[in-house]
């Protein structure tokens, strides 16, 4: 099972540094790369569907803009928005 989860981690850590723009590859993929160990298995689930999140809707919601993201009581959304991208 832990290869599965491992797998399943690495697979989430690269669609996370390759999203299309290179801003948001360094931002996001520096985001699950400092958190991804942390996380169990639902929370990993939980990262998987904020990856499919647009670009400009998790840039705007990092930068307090106007964003169509709704669920502001998500674990991973929470942890992104207090994410200190170095």
């Amino acid at each position: 099972m832990d290869s599965e989860i491992d797998k399943f981690k690495k697979k989430l850590l690269y669609r996370s540094q390759y999203r299309g723009t290179k801003e948001m590859d360094k931002l996001i993929g520096s985001f699950v790369k400092a958190h991804i160990r942390m996380l169990n298995i639902e929370e990993l689930i939980e990262l998987e569907k904020f990856l499919e999140l647009d670009d400009d809707n998790l840039y705007k919601f990092y930068n307090n803009q106007k964003s169509e993201i709704t669920d502001k009581d998500n674990k991973i959304l929470n942890l992104f928005k207090n994410f200190i991208y170095k």
